[in-house]
């Protein structure tokens, strides 16, 4: 897992972007490192944030936006009402699957920038009030945008770590890279 982007980052902006937020998501990967699944889906901070949780949104978020890039309806349709249900595991959901399911959007969305002409061309969005005022935005708008949201959640993972077992990210690293 990525721990650290290089000072000569992947060539281009496509590349170093793509760095970037894989570098984030590798925080949140090893958040849920050697942890059982009741671990994952305890909520020990006075957040109502899970491991197994953020997993799953950071996917769903991803997705979603790849999706609206590609022109193409998101994987998941929530209702305002049930917004929260993105941060949970429901049913049968484990963190094994979600963490599947996001490697598998992570490489969906590598192919689909790499393969674009321009981290300029725009794609219209929603006119919903989460949704930027401008109603469209670059794909380099929407990778930033992901480094950023995968960031957030990387630094909400961590504290829900620590809280857990004591475990910051540094001695996760050094679990992950012996493992």
């Amino acid at each position: 897992m990525v721990t650290h982007v290089p000072a000569e980052a992947p060539g281009d902006e496509r590349g170093a972007l793509l760095a970037f937020l894989e570098e984030q998501r590798g925080g949140i990967r090893r958040a849920v490192f050697g942890l059982t699944e009741e671990q994952a889906v305890s909520k020990p901070s006075a957040s109502e944030l899970s491991l197994g949780g953020l997993v799953k949104h950071v996917a769903e978020v991803e997705q979603s936006w790849i999706a609206r890039a590609k022109g193409e309806e998101p994987a998941v349709h929530r209702e305002f009402s049930n917004w929260h249900e993105c941060f949970q595991l429901v049913g049968d959901e484990t963190v094994e699957e979600q963490l599947a399911y996001w490697e598998k959007v992570a490489a969906e969305t590598e192919a689909f920038i790499r393969s674009a002409d321009t981290l300029d061309r725009t794609f219209a969005l929603p006119d919903q009030p989460w949704f930027p005022p401008e109603g469209r935005v670059s794909l380099r708008w929407v990778l930033l945008h992901l480094i950023r949201e995968t960031a957030r959640h990387a630094g909400h993972a961590d504290i829900v770590r620590e809280s857990l077992d004591g475990k910051t990210a540094f001695e996760l690293v050094d679990l992950a890279a012996k493992s």
